[in-house]
Parts: structure tokens; C-alpha cells; sequence
């Protein structure tokens, strides 16, 4: 099960609200399924999406803006006991097997999207990128070391760094894989003659968020990835490991 919310006002209790859908909206409009009727909150101050057991807070470009854990947040992974405060009230998540860590869960529950999960919107999203990677690779292939390129070449796995479990591993042992959260942050692994390139799918509404390599984010274009490169996406972190 995913959790709950527990909003208070002034230490009081004020409200339980069940994670039991994909998404909860939190605002002062009478239509949130969390109505908060308070000037110190947004018509739609923020919502919670939930997937496969896991919780993700984002702020809906709110007036006085949204706090966890007395940090101020755009996207937030939610863990059991996070405090979210919103205007003047408090939410409380408490996480049924959440996870107590960044990330947290399986492979499967986490991070890869198998071909059930995936709209066929966002496969094609997937394929385009894919295209566009390739074609951009390929243009830039002479332009290559030859060395640079075949020390790119060989069985890969990504790594979970950022898990309660860090170390299980999985092998990137087909042409495409995708990654990611749907409506969070999706991108995609693509084996090419010369390497894995990782290209940004969907990033959010504005579907701009892009995946981080090793603390920057990607760009338009597909990237090579390299031995050791540490990539987050969707709030988790994997490392990228050949050999």
C-alpha cells in the first residue's frame, strides 16, 4: 500500500487522506481532493503522484511555495515522516512500506518501465528521442576517436545507489531500455555501434526536467555514457558500470 497524508492545523488533526490514487491535488479550490481553504495556499498549491507504491510530491508554482522537512521544493520523493508544510498546514506522510531512503524499491517498482506500464504515447516518445539520438549520433561518428568509442563498447549494468538496499544490479541487455516514472521523469537507454547513449523522454508538465549525469543535466541531444557515470532519474540514483 502507498500511505497516507495527515494534514493538522495548530497541532490538531484536521484530516486523513488515503494515497489510493495516481494523483492528489492539494489547493484551496473546492475541486482538490486535499481543500485546504486558507488564503496562505494556492487555488493549486501542489499534488502528490503515486506509482507503484511510491509517492512523489511536486509544487504547482504556488504563491508562498511548498516546504519539506523545512526545505523549500519543486519535486520532492516522499519518505515515511516527511512534514510537508503548505501555507499554514501541515501534511504528514506516513508511507505503509515506504521507503526510508532516496529512491527506495526495486528495479521494477523504481526505475524500469516495462512495456505494460508504458503508454503508447510514451513509447513512441521513446522511439522518437531513440531516432533522434541515433541520427545524431551518427553524424557525429567521424568525429569520434576511434578509441574513444570502443572503450564505450562491452556488457553494461546500471548499479542502485540511492535504495535502502544500494548494490542489486541490472544488466542492459537490450537495444532500448526505459526509465523512470511516468508523468515524473522518463528517459531511455539505447545501445548504439559505439556505445549506451542516454536520451531524455519526459520530464514533468513542462517536459523539460532531463536526467542528471554525474551532477549535470543532459541536453537535447542523446549522451554517451561512460564507466562510473552516476545518473539520477526520477529520484533515484544508478551508476553506470561496463565489464
Amino acid at each position: 500500500m502507498a500511505g497516507k497524508l495527515i494534514l493538522s492545523f495548530n497541532d490538531e488533526t484536521v484530516g486523513e487522506f488515503p494515497l489510493n490514487q495516481e494523483t492528489l491535488t492539494i489547493g484551496r479550490r473546492p475541486e482538490c481532493e486535499i481543500h485546504i481553504d486558507n488564503l496562505a495556499v494556492s487555488g493549486r498549491h501542489a499534488r502528490v503522484i503515486t506509482i507503484a507504491g511510491s509517492s512523489y510530491l511536486e509544487d504547482l508554482d504556488s504563491t508562498n511555495g511548498t516546504f519539506v522537512n523545512g526545505k523549500k521544493v519543486a519535486k520532492h520523493p516522499l519518505s515515511d515522516g516527511d512534514l510537508i508544510v503548505v501555507g499554514k498546514h501541515t501534511l504528514r506522510f506516513a508511507g505503509e512500506g515506504a521507503p526510508k531512503q532516496k529512491g527506495g524499491g526495486s528495479f521494477a517498482e523504481t526505475i524500469v518501465i516495462g512495456p505494460d506500464e508504458t503508454s503508447a504515447l510514451r513509447k513512441a516518445a521513446t522511439e522518437a528521442e531513440a531516432a533522434r539520438a541515433r541520427q545524431a549520433d551518427e553524424d557525429s561518428r567521424d568525429a569520434q576517436p576511434a578509441s574513444a568509442a570502443s572503450a564505450n563498447i562491452g556488457p553494461a549494468r546500471l548499479r542502485l545507489l540511492s535504495v535502502s538496499a544500494p548494490g542489486k544490479e541490472m544488466a542492459l541487455s537490450k537495444a532500448l531500455t526505459t526509465l523512470g516514472r511516468p508523468g515524473i521523469q522518463v528517459a531511455a537507454i539505447s545501445r548504439r555501434h559505439n556505445g549506451d547513449f542516454i536520451v531524455h523522454v519526459e520530464g514533468g508538465p513542462d517536459n523539460e526536467r532531463r536526467p542528471i549525469v554525474n551532477g549535470a543535466a543532459i541536453g537535447a541531444k542523446s549522451q554517451l555514457l561512460r564507466d562510473q557515470d552516476v545518473i539520477e532519474i526520477a529520484g533515484v540514483e544508478l551508476q553506470y558500470l561496463l565489464g
